[in-house]
């Protein structure tokens, strides 16, 4: 079976600054996958070119074993992205868009109209539906943008930084509806800064930093590994202790250039 995701070589410069250089990546069918990085580091470029939202500079990206950028419709199809930003129709109602949507990705009305309504009721937006969208609060339009992500029921899910502006209340309904996603098969890509929900819901992690994968693989590898190197020969005595947020603050805390603990501002001291 082919993975779900797959880049080869994944490059991208911009003006000659290389923002994502030569990277692989494996997704399996199946997993819940956490591409983590300071700002800056590349994971919104990266997930734009796994999308086919932005071309890459070379390199190549296979979706469910075809290739993007040769089969770029067929491929869409079975995907489903909620974008850096939205990129929501403001002058639609959340229905209207919701409808469009559907129809877009080949449903027929009847479908589109039925499932429109199932998940505006589940994002708790239907006492909102006929609002225009551009008056909608930043949470309603994440809840809106990943219904439309999901209603023709995707393989393969790309969510950048979906909690953003969510409270927790829809947070908590979103983590299970993509639960649910998870095991019924489909893949989930997912970028977030907020390592603690990255930490429940993704099997799988991979980590960029200026542009280059540093780490990839299990929560418990990453977490073996990172032990390993902090304290060798003692993996097993901290392995359940290190969180992701320590993880990911080992691997690329001395190369970001972030202030150090004992670091003070004179003002406030």
């Amino acid at each position: 079976m082919p993975s779900a995701i797959a880049a080869h070589a994944l490059t991208r410069s911009f003006d000659g600054f290389t923002a994502v250089d030569h990277i692989d990546l494996a997704v399996e069918p199946g997993q819940f996958f956490g591409f983590l990085g300071p700002n800056g580091a590349g994971k919104s470029t990266t997930i734009k070119m796994l999308t086919g939202l932005l071309a890459p500079s070379s390199g190549a990206v296979q979706i469910l074993g075809q290739d993007l950028f040769d089969h770029p419709v067929e491929v869409k199809r079975h995907i489903g992205v909620v974008p850096e930003g939205m990129a929501l129709f403001g002058k639609l109602t959340a229905r209207e868009y919701l409808l469009f949507v559907g129809r877009m990705y080949g449903l027929d009305k009847g479908t589109a109209g039925e499932r429109a309504t199932e998940l505006l009721e589940f994002m708790g937006l239907a006492d909102q539906s006929k609002k225009m969208i551009a008056d909608y609060s930043h949470g309603m339009g994440k809840k809106l943008a990943l219904a439309a992500a999901v209603i023709h029921g995707p393989k393969v899910l790309f969510l950048d930084e979906p909690f953003e502006g969510v409270d927790a209340i829809a947070a908590g309904t979103l983590k299970a509806m993509l639960q649910g996603m998870i095991a019924r098969g489909a893949t989930i890509f997912l970028t977030s800064h907020v390592l603690e929900i990255v930490e429940r819901l993704c099997s799988h992690i991979a980590i960029i930093d200026h542009g280059h994968i540093v780490a990839n693989g299990s929560l418990d590898e990453l977490r073996t590994g990172v032990q390993a190197r902090l304290r060798p020969g003692a993996e097993s005595e901290a392995h359940a202790r290190l969180t992701l947020e320590e993880i990911f603050l080992h691997v690329v805390g001395g190369q970001t250039g972030a202030a150090h603990p004992e670091q003070e501002l004179t003002w406030l001291s």
